[in-house]
Formats: C-alpha cells, structure tokens, sequence
C-alpha cells in the first residue's frame, strides 16, 4: 500500500469512496490507474480561435505543443517545476511521473525535446513532487521504502542529444517518504512535509550546498500536506524579515516562524467556511493575502470550484475574507501566483488564470484557461495536476495525469 499519514489518510479514503460512488476514478490505496492511450490528441501547435485549440477547449490560451506521457516512459503525471538555465537561455519541464522524472529541452515551445528520466528511487507511486534550487533538482515521493530526497544536477542537461537514464548527484536519507517538498530559494532550505518523520510536519533540511543536504530540524506540530516558505515582507513589522511557512495543514492553515530551525514556533493558525481538506495555498507578492485551495470542498459540499482568500496581514490573527467560486465543478489542486495573476490547475477543467484586483472588495476574475483533460468537468481526480507559470519567456506547463505535459501561452 502506497503511504498516507493522519487526516490525509481519512481523506484519501473518502476521496476514494467518492470517486467510485460517482462512477469516476481514483488511485485510492491501490496506486496509479491503466489509462487509455492518449496518442491521438493533437500534438499542437494550435492556436486558440476563442473556443477551442484542435480538441482543447479553451480561451486566450495557445497549445504550443503537447508531449504525451509515453513519449517520456512514463503512465501517469503528477507534479511539474520547472528550470531556466542562466547560462544559456533553454528553459525546461521536470515532469514528476509515477515511475520518475521526466526533463524535457521547452526551449522551442513548439518542438520540445525529451532528454531522458530519472527513475524513482523505490516504487512507482502517483504522488511526486520537485523543487529547484541552484540549478538542481529536489525530488521527494510518497512512496514505501527508502525513497528520501533524489538531488539532481540539472545542468548535466547541457548539450544531451539522445534521451537517457539519469542517476541522481546526492540522495538525503533521513527520511523515506515525503508528501511533497518546498524550498525558499532565499535561505537555501528545503521542508519536506508528509514524511515518516517530524510528525508529519516540516522536516526542514539545509540545501545551501546542493549536492549535501543536512538536516536542520523539526517542526512537528500539526500534519501537513503543502507548505510556502519564505521571507515575510508583508504589512505585518513584528515579523519583517523572519521566515515564514504557510501550510497546509489538512484540516487548517498554520503560519510558523522558522527562523531559528532548532526552535521553530506556531504564530497562528486559520479556517474557513465549508472546509473539507486544506491542501495547497500560495501567498500573494505582497504577502498579504494567502489563497487557498480545498481539494474535498467540491465533492463534500456540492459547490463550484473555490479559491479561499485569507487576510493575512496581521499573522497573528489571519481572516477569512471570501471565497471565490470558478465556473465549473472541478477540484482544484495546485495554485501559484505571479503579478495579479493566479494560475490554477484544476483537475478536470485543466489550467485557469485569474486575475485579481482588489481582493478586500472580493476582485477575482477568471480571464483565460485551457482545459487539457477534453472528456468532461466532473468533479473527479483526472487532468491538471500541476501547473508552473514562471519560466522567462512566459509559457506556462501544466502536468496532466492521463495526457501528459502541456507548454502553453497565455494570450
């Protein structure tokens, strides 16, 4: 059985019993689902006429191009990041799938390249996540055994010309599994959450030298699925300049100072209304408001696709503000924000853009999306998984569990 941990074991059962009772899919206890092939899809570039790219509905987003997921060796998606070597200008997709790490040359978003995979470490397992830091790749999965943390040196992608079976530079091994891992590329710490260690809290690890992960400390107070951390330059002066974690706690938002690892502390903690599982949030540039995303508020509670904003501009005392609702039924999953813009994938409905204005006068408006799973909206756990919107020349990718990796322009 693949790990899971505290409430997010009770919620993947549910979400299992959900999906099943709604005649839709679920990986459940039982690892990834056999997917059809997905081959016959358009392959891009396609241009988005206002409704539609080829097969893709869609509006003021272009199909650069598509790689399905057999084409890297791989059956089922899950998370993507991505890397922008300084150096010489290429942008790439790292692409988590159930048996690795797909990278893959988007460089010329209409002709990308497959460079080779680095294989999992234990088990295949639908749950992988990657970061990067200093031109290496992080990349942890919640997966049985002594997976721990794969480092990977990414400028080894330099001038390969035929796709190859990587090995990792460096493994951390102080711990197996890990949900998912977050780094603040300010400090040079990676917090792994999810883990058979800590609590399931943040297992905070010192990265400043890349290829020698050391760990850092504990913060082992509440399960966590998802965590943000980075240096608070918000409207709050009591905590300017400290390092701040916002996480996703599962059944709450948490705000811990982890300044000093040895001793990090809770500042706070938030709800809201209709919570079914805290599951990812992102704070907005100016660090004071917090988006969260809910993966159960959909199925439990019958409503469209939510954005919960938090008022977190006193961390002492976190407020709920408003819930913006999308216009499908989908469930969302991982949400990131750049400028006024926040960049969903949402499951189903595939990658949304929203922009926003004002949010203490409620300001959210969904301007673009391009919806990369064609069969339906349901509020079941295909599609988008992921989405990474902060490569320099501005295409965004999105890692869809069935087909594959998307690089796409926003008009």
């Amino acid at each position: 059985m693949l790990p899971k941990h505290g409430m997010f074991a009770m919620v993947a059962a549910a979400l299992a019993a959900f999906a099943a009772g709604c005649g839709g899919s679920s990986y459940g206890d039982s690892g990834p689902p056999t997917l059809p092939p997905t081959g016959d899809l358009s392959t891009g570039p396609a241009a988005c006429n206002g409704s539609a790219a080829a097969e893709f509905s869609c509006s003021g987003v272009d199909l650069r191009s598509r790689v399905p997921l057999t084409a890297m060796g791989g059956t089922t998606g899950n998370d993507v990041w991505g890397w922008a070597d300084a150096l010489t200008g290429s942008e790439y997709a790292l692409m988590g799938m159930a048996n690795g790490t797909a990278f893959v040359d988007v460089t010329d978003s209409d002709n990308p390249v497959y460079l080779g995979i680095l294989p999992t470490e234990t088990i295949a397992t639908p749950w992988r996540d990657i970061k990067v830091y200093q031109d290496h790749a992080y990349i942890v999965a919640d997966a049985s055994g002594a997976h721990g943390m794969q480092v990977f040196d990414l400028t080894r992608l330099r001038g390969v010309v035929a796709p190859q079976t990587f090995s990792e530079d460096a493994r951390y091994s102080d711990y197996g599994n890990a949900h998912n891992v977050a780094i603040n590329e300010d400090t040079g710490f990676a917090y792994a959450v999810g883990t058979n260690t800590c609590n399931e809290g943040l297992h905070m690890v010192d990265i400043r030298t890349p290829i020698n992960p050391l760990f850092a400390g504990c913060h082992a107070v509440f399960d966590t699925h998802d965590t943000q951390c980075v240096i608070y330059a918000g409207p709050d002066v009591n905590y300017t300049g400290r390092e701040i974690c916002a996480s996703s706690a599962e059944s709450l938002v948490e705000f811990a100072d982890v300044s000093l690892k040895p001793a990090p502390v809770t500042i706070s903690t938030a709800t809201y209304p209709q919570l079914g599982f805290v599951h990812q949030a992102w704070l907005t540039e100016d660090h004071r408001y917090l988006l969260v995303g809910d993966e159960f508020d959909e199925g439990t509670f019958g409503v469209p696709t939510r954005t919960i904003v938090l008022d977190v501009s006193d961390l002492d005392s976190p407020a709920f503000v408003f819930t913006y609702e999308g216009p499908t039924n989908s469930i969302d999953h991982n949400l990131y924000v750049l400028g006024n813009r926040v960049f969903e994938a949402n499951y189903t409905s595939g990658l949304r853009v929203i922009e926003m204005g004002d949010l203490s006068n409620e300001e959210m408006t969904e301007i673009a999306f391009f919806d990369t799973f064609p069969d339906n909206d349901a509020t079941d756990f295909d599609g988008a998984r992921s989405v990474y919107p902060y490569l320099p020349s501005g295409n965004v990718i999105v890692n869809d569990i069935a087909n594959g990796l998307f690089v796409l322009t926003v008009q």
